[in-house]
This record gives structure tokens, C-alpha cells and sequence, in this order.
């Protein structure tokens, strides 16, 4: 009988430890007086600390789906820019560096306010490349203010 306890108590701590292994989250979320549909123009601020060219990435998935789009530095947001975006990317290192997160966010030009914003986690073994993550956040960010056409 404590053979059995003994292997059951192993079995857990296993499951516990390997489900911990292959997290995934996708949210997005919407201030309720936003509204996306307006949106046109579009400038992604680059990060200062990104050296991977993730604000290429998500400029280049905006344009994509058909926005003006371009990106830079917060000094230099276009007279003409609807929205600004913003982004967090984090980084960890499982034989290969690949992103664990990443944060945009669709600001106010003049105040900075947040009008929405998306979220993608991913652990090593359900990682996803920069350009997947970076689908996944803006297309979750859009099905919530749906743009018209």
C-alpha cells in the first residue's frame, strides 16, 4: 500500500511540474469608449532596447490588414497618425532565445491613453515565432473593435 501512495504522489508532482511546462495565453482587451473602426493611420513607436525589429513586424501586419502604417521614434509620431502603438516584448533563453511575451498596446496620439490592447504568453513548448505572436495580439486586438469597411 505505500508502494502505491509513493507512486501516486510521484505521478503528481510530475503532472504538476510538466502542465507548468506549456503555458499559453492570448488576451485582448478594449476601453469601453474606444473605437477602432475610424482608425486609418497608424505609427508604431519602436522600443529603444528592440534589437529583433518587432515594431517592423507588427507594422508590417498592420499594413497587412490595410492601415497606414509606419514606424519610428515617439519623437517623430505623424501629424496624421489616428493611434499610436506601443510594445513590450520579453525575451527567455531554452536552447534558443525565443519571445515569451508580448504586450501591444493602441494609444491616444495627444494623451497616450490607452484605447486597447493585447497580450501574447507563450512558454517553450508552445512558443510560436515573433511573427506568429505578433499575428495573434493584433488580430485579438481587432475582432474586439471591429473595423468597418
Amino acid at each position: 500500500m505505500h508502494k502505491l501512495y509513493l507512486k501516486i504522489g510521484v505521478i503528481f508532482i510530475i503532472a504538476v511540474f510538466m502542465s507548468g511546462c506549456a503555458v499559453n495565453r492570448a488576451t485582448a482587451t478594449l476601453d469601453p469608449t474606444a473605437d477602432l473602426a475610424g482608425i486609418k493611420s497608424i505609427y508604431v513607436t519602436k522600443l529603444a532596447a528592440d534589437g529583433r525589429g518587432i515594431n517592423l513586424l507588427i507594422t508590417k501586419k498592420l499594413t497587412d490588414m490595410g492601415y497606414q502604417a509606419s514606424t519610428g521614434i515617439s519623437v517623430d509620431i505623424p501629424q496624421n497618425a489616428n493611434v499610436v502603438v506601443t510594445y513590450e516584448d520579453r525575451w527567455m533563453w531554452d536552447i534558443t532565445m525565443y519571445m515569451l511575451e508580448l504586450t501591444v498596446t493602441i494609444r491616444e496620439p495627444k494623451t497616450e491613453f490607452p484605447l486597447a490592447s493585447g497580450n501574447s504568453f507563450h512558454t517553450s513548448l508552445t512558443r510560436k515565432s515573433p511573427e506568429e505572436m505578433v499575428d495573434e495580439v493584433i488580430n485579438n486586438i481587432f475582432s474586439k473593435g471591429k473595423r468597418n469597411e
